[in-house]
């Protein structure tokens, strides 16, 4: 159970930041990708300081033993890029870049009901599932 609070509680935080900071519209992450016309910067400094805490968060944690909520860490152990890392990432960006969302905040704006974001996560869902299929 404490897990899940735990789980709970770094969502909820995390959707709040989202939330305060504007990252959940679309028009924010269009202003970010028009480099040519209006730009928009403030999706730049909402991602160096997630990478700022992050760092800072990631060197004090790891120095425990265990984590909190386990008895060992699991950390990535893969570090080449393949064809599959190449293309999902290039996948990933046409669909933030056409759909003014990144998944984080698109779930984040499923409260708001725009039918805009219903689609975009239902689509997520959808890609999701239909590479399960295809992998197989």
């Amino acid at each position: 159970m404490k897990i899940f609070f735990a789980s709970f509680g770094s969502a909820l935080l995390f959707g709040l930041g989202l939330g305060l900071s504007g990252m959940t519209l679309p028009s924010k992450v269009i202003g970010f990708l028009d480099v040519t016309g209006q730009w928009d910067p403030t999706l730049a400094f909402v991602m160096v300081g997630a990478i700022l805490v992050h760092s800072i968060s990631f060197q004090l944690i790891t120095k425990r033993p265990s984590p909190i909520f386990s008895t060992s860490f699991r950390l990535p152990t893969r570090k080449d890029v393949d064809y599959k890392l190449v293309v999902g990432a290039a996948i990933f960006g046409l669909g933030w870049g056409l759909g003014g969302f990144c998944p984080g905040p698109a779930i984040v704006g499923l409260v708001s009901g725009i039918p805009a974001v219903l689609v975009f996560v239902g689509s997520m869902v959808a890609g999701i599932y239909a590479y399960r299929f295809v992998s197989r």
